[in-house]
Order: structure tokens, then sequence, then C-alpha cells
């Protein structure tokens, strides 16, 4: 499972990435938004699935 969220983590920051030079106007927006989403719904996911230290 930490291994799936870390690829859509990447996926997701790369496409974030990607929109920037690729769309223009309300798409970019769009598309920028909804990998925000994914950006920050895996970070929480792996934060809460790390390991506790002692």
């Amino acid at each position: 499972m930490k291994a799936l969220l870390w690829c859509v983590l990447v996926l997701a920051l790369l496409t974030n990435v990607a929109t920037s030079f690729a769309f223009d106007g309300v798409r970019q927006v769009l598309v920028s938004v909804g990998s925000g989403v994914v950006v920050i719904g895996s970070g929480v996911g792996l934060f809460l699935m790390r390991t506790k230290r002692s």
C-alpha cells in the first residue's frame, strides 16, 4: 500500500508541474487543483501509515 501511495504522490506531482506547461486558463487550474488534492490525500495517507519510533 505504501508503494502505491508513493507512486500516486510522484505521478500527481509530475502532473501538477506538467500542467503549467501544457494547459492554459481554466483547464490548467482544474487539473492543478485536482492533482493537488491527490497529492495532499496521498501525503496524509503516507503520514498515517508511518511506523512509530520509540
